[in-house]
């Protein structure tokens, strides 16, 4: 183990600061190179220089086939007061700024304007002098607690993250040990199941994990959480975490693994960082009014921030001395990625798709299928069964609209689960559509939970979403999330309105219904037959959304007192499917037929048994394709 962890801190490749200083002249004014986790930084007195001599940087990152970025030396940056002072001055009032965050670690200044367009670029030329380079976002109309949570902890831990960065750049850019070597792929969770997804790539170099979730529905810890316990080794013995999108499922485990000793980078898109932390802070201060001890506190989640490195999509990224990342768009939630390992120089590329939605919805744009190359493909098939397809989305639509409509007649109310994230404004964008065009039956939309932070997320990282939205926010400056339909409730003392006031759509948290506000309302509005809980997204086995959908007439739910209540489902209850952000059967066969070319393998996960087996053969007898479905703690090599 320590010689591994040697090696891990070995020299740098011979040759990189070689190359660099050998390409530029004495008047760029680099006076060091340094690493910045994925990155090689080299730190300039005379920035102006890479600004009028744009073909330097490219030239060495053509020659080095490594990302390499320009900061400004210390030396020369002036202190973020005089800085904030006259950006304030250059800035026109009539652009509106809202927020500034100047990262000492890489020396950029995020400004939040309400109008960005009215900021001349020829009037920040001077700023440049101040030794901070600018990048200027749309402001949201709605401010997100968990962004500037995000930033604080940014700011406060400046230190740590470039004593991190550099560590971790050694380990990315330390020798190779073999040119060629085995590639190899161990399932942790989420195989023949949904929940607590996670798998580690390893070759004799590396060992990358790949997402690191929780189960919804366990019940017992052996099948709560990944099988790390199985592997017999140090959490620092791990490269990198790599992490496919925001959901528990997919990354509730991470705040454990900094816990316990884990210091090394988690790669994500940078709303994937913001709805995480959102989704982690909110489950432990539930289990905190709940009087239980949780397995993570806010210092864990904190040095999960501190050690993140956000990434675009498409940018081909170092995380290790011998795997590339590139990420690419999902179509699943804000900011899900479909996950490209580039292994070796050429030896082997692996696509994880993580949770995908092969099709345009009213939020994202449909998930990337343009790799370049692709020999394995590690799949999700959620609905993988034939009989998991969905009719036209106009279908669906007004089949979703009809019963609530029906309901509302009836005078009674519809109760309507969501995910926070991604499936709540997906039917937010929907409900108001409908009722604008006064198809839908005119009622008060009450809004509770997680829904409003994570609609911020969403405003705040408008380029992830698709085009039409994207150009509504910040070229129209719309909110297209809150309309005079919706009512938000604040705090559970105000859901009596939601409760008394007749007929009504409710949209509350969870999805699943395991906790949250949507559990009260259900235990509220069961008992009624004029009412109806209608499910819009997946239910995991073992969930309380599972057992009512599977037409349980009585579940049992904990009092406030901690006694058991047995509460009896006289509503009615349904489930539309087609907003679901997992792909159908057909997207998912549609998908591996745009990649087969390339294909060698396909390894099927995250799904129920026989729906793995369904699609697995399906995909056999159509492409002619090995495809493995392995268990948890199975080990498949791939090359």
């Amino acid at each position: 183990m320590s010689n591994r962890r040697e090696n891990h801190r070995g020299p740098r490749s011979p040759g990189i600061v070689e190359v660099i200083l050998k390409n530029i002249p004495p008047e760029a004014g680099v006076v060091r190179v340094e690493y910045e986790g994925p990155r090689i930084a080299l730190y300039s007195k005379s920035p102006q220089y890479f600004d009028q001599n744009t073909f330097v940087i490219p030239e060495i990152v053509n020659s080095l086939k490594k990302r390499v970025v320009v900061r400004v030396d210390d030396s020369v940056r002036k202190v973020e007061d005089e800085a904030r002072e006259l950006l304030a001055k250059l800035v026109p009032k009539e652009a509106g700024i809202e927020n500034m965050f100047f990262d000492e670690v890489t020396g950029e200044v995020t400004l939040d304007c309400k109008v960005p367009k009215l900021i001349n670029p020829e009037l920040l030329k001077s700023f440049d002098s101040m030794g901070w380079r600018l990048k200027i976002k749309k402001a949201p109309s709605m401010g997100s607690t968990t962004v500037q949570q995000i930033m604080h902890t940014l700011k406060s831990t400046s230190s740590e993250r470039v004593a991190f960065l550099r560590e971790s750049g050694e380990r990315i850019f330390r020798e190779r040990l073999l040119e060629i070597n085995e590639v190899r792929l161990t399932a942790l969770g989420g195989f023949k199941e949904v929940g607590r997804s996670s798998m580690l790539l390893e070759t004799d170099d590396s060992k990358i994990l790949l997402d690191c979730g929780i189960h919804p529905g366990g019940r017992e810890p052996p099948h709560c959480y990944p099988r790390l316990d199985w592997l017999k080794a140090d959490l620092d013995d791990i490269d990198a975490i790599v992490l496919s999108h925001g959901h528990m499922d997919h990354a509730g485990f991470l705040p454990i693994l900094y816990k316990y000793g884990y210091k090394g980078p988690l790669y994500c898109t940078e709303p994937t960082l913001a709805l995480i932390t959102l989704l982690l802070s909110d489950a432990l201060k539930i289990s905190t009014m709940e009087g239980k001890q949780y397995s993570y506190d806010m210092k864990d989640i904190r040095t999960m921030i501190s050690h993140a490195v956000p990434i675009p999509y498409g940018s081909v990224t170092d995380i290790s001395p011998d795997i590339k990342l590139v990420l690419y768009n999902a179509g699943h939630i804000l900011g899900s990625s479909a996950v490209h390992l580039h292994v070796g120089e050429g030896a082997h590329n692996v696509v994880y798709t993580g949770d995908f939605k092969f099709a345009r919805s009213l939020l994202l744009e449909a998930a990337s299928s343009n790799f370049p190359r692709v020999e394995t493909l590690i799949m999700e098939s959620t609905y993988g069964n034939k009989s998991d397809v969905v009719p036209p989305r106009e279908e669906v639509d007004l089949a979703f609209v009809k019963s609530i409509n029906d309901t509302l007649n009836q005078g009674g109310k519809v109760l309507i689960p969501v995910p926070a994230v991604g499936r709540a404004q997906e039917i937010m964008l929907v409900l108001d559509m409908y009722m604008r065009q006064k198809i839908l039956a005119e009622t008060t939309i009450f809004i509770e939970g997680m829904i409003r932070e994570a609609t911020a997320i969403h405003l705040y990282y408008p380029e992830f979403l698709n085009r039409e939205l994207r150009d509504r926010i910040i070229e129209n400056g719309e909110n297209p999330f809150i309309t005079e339909y919706f009512s938000i409730v604040e705090h559970p003392n105000n859901r009596d309105e939601a409760l008394s006031s007749g007929p009504a759509i409710i949209l509350a948290t969870s999805g699943m219904l395991e906790g949250g506000p949507s559990v009260q309302y259900f235990r509220e509005l069961a008992g009624d037959q004029r009412n109806k809980l209608l499910f819009v997204s997946y239910q995991v086995q073992g969930t309380l959304g599972r057992r009512a959908l599977d037409g349980s007439k009585q579940v049992s739910l904990m009092e406030d007192g901690g006694r058991m209540k047995i509460i009896d489902i006289n509503c009615q209850v349904e489930k539309v499917e087609g907003f679901s952000g997992h792909s159908d059967y057909n997207q998912l066969l549609r998908y591996v037929g745009r990649l087969r070319p390339k294909l060698q393998r396909v390894i099927v996960d995250h799904g129920e048994r026989r729906k793995i087996e369904n699609l697995s053969s399906s995909i056999e007898r159509i492409f002619r394709l090995p495809v493995y479905q392995p268990a948890v703690l199975d080990s498949i090599k791939l090359y």
